[in-house]
């Protein structure tokens, strides 16, 4: 009693006294204190409200100052088959431009700017994002805006021509960069799916720049920006604030190419080709300068994996997770703690292989599992047969540590990604427009949890029976007929003095 009752005054800097209580007990006169506790799940649920036009608006809640809210439109590359391929190019490039209500791009900057917003906006083969980050206190200026952007551009002659000069020297530079990957992923799609859906190309073809105006967008906007193929998503706002500006701005509004049913839509599912697309390239001179990067041949080899709407889309990903790799030449080298089999059975026992990376796309109706490998041009019949190996060794047995492994790494990655709002609104926005509804990261968690070596066998095996997609770029003098790689990969047993056969 007396530790934890009045004691002499103390002096302290501000002049008075105040009694001198010991830390463990609590001070005379102040309230009693009520600690936050675990809100209940629904705290964390996305929420998903469809307006009488179809459009769909998703919300998810998260503690800030800021926000991150978004259009994401079913709409892109893929759906270019009955038109001149590059127009989701050109509507990048444009976006964010002049539209009825703003006069130029520097007045939707300036108005974003009053906010401390920032915008942004991605095309790729099956979706065009038009993203704003603003202060949460700007949402009706932000919808507006975004509105404004995707229904009412202006298309002007000026902002046109602009956007083929832009995209000119986007092209050229692509052909120019010491990094190969974005030409290899057009490359590898296009030899998977061959003149269909993901396969089309997703940069504008030199040769459209010039013949792509106002009227080929317009007629192209009007079958694919309608309210049923949008989804306005939010992270960082009250949900029904988000709906109520999306009836403000989005709901009946007429765009600028006129309303009306969408006629000519692409309703194409994927057709797995396989096949092989080759560019001989001179890539001696890539990269000069006092460090330059050696001349190197570049080959990337796909099979089809799934649609990430199927369940077999979490064993996928562990694979991927599994196979990893990256450059021989990343801080420290490989051998620093890497597990993952493309750095164990590849980068660390061929010290000529400049790089062996694993990468998994999914669409909707297909995917692609491939390995990217990259080495001086006269190792790459050695290369190849390294990869393929590899690919076939897939279906091999999976050790438990192994496995844990690269779940451990593959949900690690999903929780840390996820702390970024821009990657929630992404992740909310392409799930939303996909299924109408959100895989919670925890739910994703325990799929990734339930992988067993068996599922990762039963996939590849099925894997294995497709043909080959393969990219090569740089010389290949040097690289195996493609026959000779998929009769390679059809191989049950996967010994090596088969393969030394038919790669020689």
């Amino acid at each position: 009693s007396r530790r934890c009752g009045l004691a002499g005054g103390r002096s302290y800097s501000g002049g008075g006294a105040y009694p001198s209580v010991s830390l463990t007990c609590p001070l005379p006169g102040v309230p009693k204190a009520v600690f936050a506790a675990a809100e209940g799940r629904e705290r964390f649920e996305t929420r998903v409200t469809v307006l009488e036009n179809g459009l769909r608006v998703a919300s998810q809640k998260k503690f800030g100052q800021f926000c991150t809210v978004g259009l994401l439109i079913n709409s892109g590359s893929r759906h270019e088959a009955k038109y001149l391929s590059g127009i989701s190019h050109f509507l990048e490039k444009l976006a964010f431009s002049s539209t009825a209500q703003f006069a130029s791009k520097d007045e939707i900057l300036l108005t974003l700017e009053k906010h401390g917003g920032i915008c942004d906006c991605q095309a790729s083969r099956d979706t065009i994002m038009y993203a704003v980050s603003a202060d949460a206190k700007g949402l009706d200026t932000v919808v507006n805006l975004l509105a404004d952007v995707a229904l009412q551009p202006r298309l002007s002659d000026e902002e046109i021509e602009m956007t083929r000069t832009a995209i000119r020297f986007e092209l050229e530079d692509l052909n120019m960069r010491p990094d190969p990957e974005p030409l290899l992923t057009e490359m590898i799609h296009a030899a998977a799916y061959r003149d269909n859906t993901v396969g089309l190309n997703r940069f504008c073809p030199v040769e459209n720049t010039d013949k792509i105006d106002r009227e080929v967008l317009h007629s192209y906007l009007r079958n694919y920006y309608t309210p049923d193929r949008m989804v306005l998503a939010g992270v960082g706002i009250e949900h029904e604030q988000l709906v109520e500006c999306a009836r403000k701005h989005l709901l009946g509004v007429e765009p600028v190419w006129g309303s009306g049913q969408s006629k000519e839509v692409d309703r194409s599912v994927a057709q797995y080709t396989g096949g092989i697309v080759k560019v001989e390239k001179d890539m001696s001179d890539v990269s000069l300068g006092p460090t330059p990067i050696p001349e190197l041949t570049h080959i990337m080899i796909g099979l089809e994996s799934c649609s990430f709407l199927e369940e077999d889309f979490i064993p996928f990903a562990v694979l991927n997770m599994m196979m990893g790799g990256g450059g021989s030449f990343s801080a420290g080298g490989p051998g620093k703690g890497m597990f993952t089999r493309l750095y164990l059975n590849v980068l660390n026992r061929h010290h000529w292989m400049y790089n062996a990376t694993s990468y998994h796309h999914s669409y909707e109706d297909t995917g692609l599992l491939c390995i990217h490998a990259s080495a001086d041009p006269k190792q790459v019949r050695e290369m190849v047969e390294i990869i393929t190996r590899e690919f076939i060794l897939m279906a091999g047995a999976v050790g438990e540590v192994e496995l844990e492994r690269a779940k451990t790494q593959l949900k690690s990655m999903l929780m840390m990604n996820l702390e970024s709002r821009p990657v929630i609104f992404e992740d909310v926005g392409r799930q939303v427009l996909a299924t109408n509804t959100r895989k919670l990261p925890h739910e994703l968690c325990a799929l990734i949890s339930q992988v067993k070596s068996t599922d990762i066998k039963r996939v590849v095996t099925k894997m294995l029976h497709k043909k080959p997609a393969v990219a090569a770029l740089g010389d290949l003098t040097d690289l195996p007929a493609y026959e000779h790689i998929q009769t390679a990969l059809s191989s049950k047993d996967g010994r090596l003095p088969r393969l030394y056969r038919l790669f020689r």
